[in-house]
């Protein structure tokens, strides 16, 4: 159980949780945009905050 020690430090833990994280962060932009159809269903959604009426949006009544 000497190997545990290793985490104990900072300056060893902070490069490979940076390294998990942007990993984890690079996985799920390629599942959004890996799609076409996903990543065009995305971009559709990045004009919902401006839309000022309920008619603006698809389907309502």
């Amino acid at each position: 159980m000497e190997w545990l020690n290793w985490f104990k430090s900072f300056e060893n833990t902070k490069p490979v949780a940076m390294i998990i994280f942007f990993t984890c962060f690079c996985m799920v932009l390629f599942y959004l945009y890996g799609s076409k159809k996903r990543g065009e269903r995305l971009e559709s959604y990045r004009d919902i905050p401006l839309m000022d009426d309920n008619q603006d949006v698809k389907g309502a009544k």
